[in-house]
Parts: C-alpha cells; sequence; structure tokens
C-alpha cells in the first residue's frame, strides 16, 4: 500500500514539474519610468515598456489597468512567443491637475509568472509661466 502511494505521489509530483516548465514568464526591461520635469503647459507625456517572454509558453496579456483616469496603458493584444518582445505604450495626461509630483501604478496581469506585476511612472508637471 505505501509503495502504490509512493508511486501515486511520485507521478502528481511529476506532471506538475512538467506544467511548470511550460508556462510563458514575462520579463521587463525596467519597471519604472520618470518623466522629470514637464511644463504644465505640454502636460501629454508619453512612455514605453518593453518586455520579454522568457518562458516556453506563448504569454497572454489579460489585462493592464492605470491607478487614475489619467493614464491610459495600451499593450499588445495577440500572443507573444517565447523569446519574442512585447511592448506597453502609458500614456499620462496631467491637463487639469494640480502641478507638482505625480506617482501613478499600473497593474498588468497576464497567463505567464507572474501573474501580475506593477509598473510605475512618476515626474513633476511644472506650472506654466
Amino acid at each position: 500500500m505505501k509503495k502504490v502511494l509512493f508511486a501515486m505521489l511520485m507521478l502528481m509530483l511529476s506532471i506538475g514539474y512538467a506544467s511548470a516548465q511550460n508556462q510563458a514568464k514575462i520579463k521587463f526591461d525596467k519597471t519604472t519610468y520618470d518623466f522629470g520635469k514637464f511644463s504644465e503647459s505640454t502636460p501629454v507625456q508619453k512612455c514605453t515598456f518593453t518586455f520579454t517572454n522568457v518562458g516556453n509558453a506563448p504569454l497572454i496579456i489579460n489585462q493592464a489597468v492605470a491607478s487614475c483616469g489619467c493614464t491610459i496603458p495600451k499593450y499588445t493584444k495577440k500572443p507573444i512567443a517565447p523569446g519574442e518582445k512585447g511592448s506597453l505604450n502609458v500614456t499620462y495626461n496631467g491637463k487639469g491637475r494640480f502641478p507638482g509630483h505625480f506617482k501613478k501604478t499600473i497593474t498588468v496581469r497576464t497567463n505567464g509568472n507572474p501573474e501580475m506585476t506593477r509598473l510605475y511612472i512618476e515626474g513633476t508637471m511644472e506650472e506654466a509661466k
């Protein structure tokens, strides 16, 4: 009986290990972007986060959500093959916002490992002269 239980346990562990090996994995080149200082007269700022699928299965971004309505993420919709790159473009619109420092979060959810990644943008909008 012990041998049968041990054999079943080993079978389950090997199946779990094999399935974990065939998984997408996202790796961002950077997770924070600093716009630096910019004028209130040019409130729209843009940046791009580049990522690579370093896993063994196609990577799909399910969702990218910003912490504020002033920040809009747009991302690659098609599956990213292993070894391929994708991009997530972020537009910050400071129009109607108070000048000063800001820090916003973009939460990215994928089918890979990790399932959730947080990206950050920050900068300082200075009062127009």
